[in-house]
Order: C-alpha cells, then structure tokens, then sequence
C-alpha cells in the first residue's frame, strides 16, 4: 500500500504536501518508511529523509513532493496536523487511532483530487471505523440508512487474511497461527471484526501454565513488576526471565481497605522485605509510569526503575500469545495471579455503549504482569 500511495503521489502531483500516519512515529518507521524509501529508491526516485523534521522528500527528474509523517497515538496528536494542507494522506494501522485524528488529517486533503488511504488489522465491532467508514459503502451494511447526514462513503474495501500474503510459507503461516486464539485469532487470522466477549485469557490452564519450582538458570534474568495503588491494591511480582520463558515466582498483595492501613512509606519497606525473601536483585523495577509517588519512594530505595508501557490493548494480546505457547508460567504460590487470570473479563456495559473495555476488578496482579511483558517483552521474537 504504501508503495502504491508513493507511486500514485507522484504520477499525480508536483510541489504538494502529503501525510503518512502511524500510531507513532517510530513504529510508522519501522513498520513502513524503512522499507517504503527502499522500494521508491529502486524505482528510480530521490529519496531525502530529515527526521529532525519528519519528512521525506521524494525528486524524480524535475519534480518533487513532500511527504510528512505523524503519529496518531492519543486525542492530543490532532493538534500535530492542523494547519498543513495535504494532496493525499495514509493512515497505517487506523483502528488504533483515535477518530479526532483522523478527521483532522482527512479535513487537511484540500487539494483537487487528493484521496485517502487506510489499512488496518480488525478491532471490535463497534469501532468507530467500522461504522463510520466502512460500513458507510453501499451494500457494505445491509443495515445502513443514508441520509443528509450520512452519506454514502465513496471507497474501494479490500480484506487480506494472512493467508493471501504471498511473501510467508505455509510453515510460518502455521506457526503465527499457533500463536493466537479466541478474540485475537478471528482478527488477526481471519480478518474478522469481532466482538470481545467472557474471559480476557480463556486459554489460561492451571496444567499448562501453572508451576510449583522455581527454575534458575545461566541466563535467567530478574524484575520487579509493580501496580500500586492506596485506594485499590499494591502489587508486586517477582519475575524471571531466561530469554524465552517467563515465570512470576512470587507475588505481593495489599488491600488497604481489607487490611492495615499502608502509606508509601511502609510499602517501600514492604518492597525491601518482598525483595529480601525473594533472594533475587532484580536488574529493574517495571512501575506504571502514573504511580509518580511510588516511582520516588523506590528510587529513594536505590533501586533502578523502568517506567512501563501501560497500553491495555498491546498488553493483552502480548499476553495472550505467551499463553498460547506456553511461554508464561506462574508459581502456584502466586495465589491472585492465578485467581485473576480466570475472573479477568471483558466489561459488558462498555459493550453496550459500543466500546470495548476490560472490567476494572481483579486486574491488580495481571496490570503489573502487562507493564512487564509490555515493556521488556514486546520486541521479542518467539519461536514455536
């Protein structure tokens, strides 16, 4: 896509501002600029790229046009993209921006015959593309009504599953197979846009992922996930790693409202005595990056601390594929892990709003388990 979006820039237009969007910017590099500037060099174009400024420059002969990268990360990032007037704009992965973005970036494209561009894996089918773009083509929806205030969308819809991708063996397309279920499988695998519903981890067993001896090897290495908390539960989980299984060895629990009244203070010595009888210095602490008055205590403690990548969405399917291969494991020690992890569901009243959201209960243990496997797991390559 991003090939033909160059291409078809360039066939139609000199001197013109053009957008290319991402999540962030640096997953947009790495996901496309990087090999996008490779195909458009091979292809006999100029290709100039100023990070400091985020913007590519493609010349061929006397002509050129310039192509600006955004990241469309949060509500804010539609501030990023007032202002410029565009002649085309491409969104990659457009389900996971938020839709103020979206319509400032399309709002941009004045230019006589400028088009959109949009790709996406499927999310819930509520989301907010679904109804407001796709399901807006003629015949898309038989249950579409079109009227002065909805109009029909002009758009060419084309769905890919993984197994129309020419470029990956049937032995890869198996092993990515392997490596989702349920919600995530029918998005992911078969393109489907499909509603999350029951258990957030349905593959969670006790017989597969669920251990009584600790393992200490070579290359094992140690953390610390936190998820604190005065009004709700502290967490903490003693974590090992040894490149290729992950096990949360031990694991602390406090409820103020159910127990002794703890102020930061008595739960940074908590934290000393978590680590002493845990027997392992952990190489760092992995903290929501919100919890600023634990993050201080901790540091105050001379403790090295991560702060933690606390997407929801990236965790949970993170998560889920560590389960599908059996990778994670839990001590049958950490008794609320494991209890989490088979009450954790998805939040029915949001579903009714058409939103899609995770109940906020029992989630204490598995949010200190996602900032983890989301900040020290997420570029790992697993092998099944």
């Amino acid at each position: 896509m991003s090939l033909s979006y160059g291409l078809w820039a360039m066939s139609n237009f000199d001197n013109q501002n053009f957008g290319i969007c991402g999540k962030t910017i640096g997953s947009l590099r790495r996901n496309v600029i990087t090999s996008w500037k490779l195909q458009m060099s091979c292809r006999g174009y100029q290709v100039t790229d100023k990070r400091a400024d985020n913007l590519i420059i493609l010349k061929k002969g006397e002509k050129s046009n310039y192509f600006y990268l955004f990241g469309g990360k949060d509500e804010s990032s539609q501030d990023l993209i007032q202002g410029v007037t565009l002649a085309g704009v491409l969104f990659d992965e457009v389900a996971l921006m938020p839709k103020s973005f979206v319509e400032q970036a399309v709002g941009r494209c004045s230019v006589e015959g400028s088009k959109f561009w949009f790709n996406c894996n499927p999310s819930n089918p509520y989301h907010w593309f679904l109804t407001d773009w796709i399901n807006r083509i003629p015949g898309q929806d038989p249950e579409a009504v079109f009227d002065d205030e909805h109009l029909p969308k002009k758009l060419i819809y084309i769905t890919f599953t993984m197994d129309d991708n020419p470029s990956l063996s049937l032995k890869v397309k198996a092993r990515y197979k392997s490596m989702f279920t349920g919600i995530f499988y029918q998005r992911f695998i078969l393109g489907k846009w499909s509603a999350a519903d029951g258990l957030v981890y349905p593959m969670f067993s006790e017989e597969k992922h669920v251990y009584k001896d600790n393992v200490d090897t070579l290359n094992t290495r140690y953390y610390v996930a936190v998820d604190f908390g005065l009004s709700n539960p502290t967490t903490f989980l003693g974590i090992a790693d040894d490149g290729y299984k992950t096990f949360v060895e031990k694991e602390y629990y406090h409820a103020n409202k159910d127990n002794e009244e703890k102020d930061i203070v008595k739960l940074g010595d908590d934290f000393d005595e978590f680590i002493k009888g845990w027997g392992h210095k952990p190489r760092s602490v992995i903290v929501d990056p919100s919890a600023k008055a634990m993050i201080l205590e901790l540091k105050k403690r001379k403790y090295k601390v991560t702060l933690g990548n606390n997407d929801v969405d990236e965790g949970i399917q993170l998560v889920t594929v560590l389960l599908s291969l059996e990778v994670l494991k839990i001590n049958k020690a950490c008794l609320n892990t494991c209890k989490e992890f088979q009450s954790y569901v998805w939040d029915v009243k949001a579903k009714e709003r058409g939103m899609e959201k995770v109940e906020k209960k029992n989630d204490h243990c598995l949010d200190a388990l996602r900032y983890f496997v989301n900040t020290k797991l997420k570029k790992r390559r697993f092998i099944c």
